[in-house]
């Protein structure tokens, strides 16, 4: 199976984006969903390549927003491997739609995995993760809930089976903010790479600029981050990297965070 990245630069079509769970910690006090500026699915931008963030994830003392690891490749769109893919480094700034100042990219599962020497075909081909540290000043305008779906609420850890469904919500710059295409529901074709990867297919497939979008299973837990587009098993289907082995690998080397549950209840379901 051929696959490649779904992220976008400022003029053309080119990368792609992922993230997962934590220890305990108290969660922030967050903005409400209806006026929150920064939430799951808005843009971010990481040198002109534009993704589309998934999750919200805290510690102690932070509070960040989840992108692809590829989002900051400098390779070609069809470099997924993130054990011998090149990426900006940690420490680059990000720009994040409706925070006041750029985020700082702290992890990149591509970056540690390179410097941890990972081997495992699986890990290296599917584990696409970002955490993005938002400045302090904007911490208080971020709400974790799903746009039009709601959720998350939890993890989902045993992957999905053949037509289980699923949500998402794309943000591409492409669709010109034709908000009404960003909501999508599809199912799974099922897991590929010892779970680290969902097939899935949605009516409205992931485009370049959606990548890094969260993904829900039929009870709305978080499931994984949209990664890749493939030209099989069906044309136009995509790959979601696992959030919660990303989350775990990210929280093994080097990251302690918590995947924020929504305050909003998921509202599942097939699309009017």
């Amino acid at each position: 199976m051929k696959r490649t990245r779904l992220a976008i630069t400022t003029l053309a079509a080119l990368a792609v984006c992922a993230f997962a769970a934590g220890p305990a910690a108290a969660a922030p006090t967050w903005a409400p969903a209806s006026s929150a500026p920064i939430h799951p699915g808005v843009q971010t931008f990481t040198d002109g390549a534009q993704c589309t963030a998934n999750f919200v994830y805290y510690d102690a003392s932070n509070v960040y927003i989840g992108q692809a690891a590829h989002c900051s490749g400098t390779g070609s769109a069809t470099s997924t491997d993130g054990c011998t893919s090149q990426s900006l480094p940690e420490g680059t700034p990000v720009d994040v739609t409706g925070a006041s100042k750029p985020g700082t990219m702290v992890y990149n599962s591509w970056i540690r995995m390179q410097a941890n020497g990972e081997k495992d075909p699986d890990t290296c081909a599917y584990n696409d993760l970002a955490l993005v540290k938002l400045d302090p000043a904007d911490a208080a305008k971020v709400n974790p809930s799903i746009p039009f779906w709601g959720g998350p609420n939890g993890i989902d850890t045993d992957g999905t089976q053949l037509k289980d469904q699923v949500e998402s919500y794309g943000n591409s710059e492409l669709r010109g903010g034709v908000t009404q295409l960003s909501p999508k529901d599809g199912y799974s074709l099922g897991d590929d790479g010892n779970g680290w990867s969902h097939t899935v297919y949605t009516a409205t497939p992931g485009i370049p600029g959606d990548s890094g979008s969260a993904f829900l299973n039929e009870k709305g837990q978080a499931l994984g981050i949209l990664s890749t587009v493939a030209i099989a098993p069906v044309t136009g289907s995509n790959g979601v990297g696992d959030v919660n082995k990303e989350l775990n690998y990210a929280n093994s080397h080097g990251v302690s965070v918590t995947l924020a549950d929504g305050t909003e209840a998921f509202t599942g379901g097939l699309l009017p």
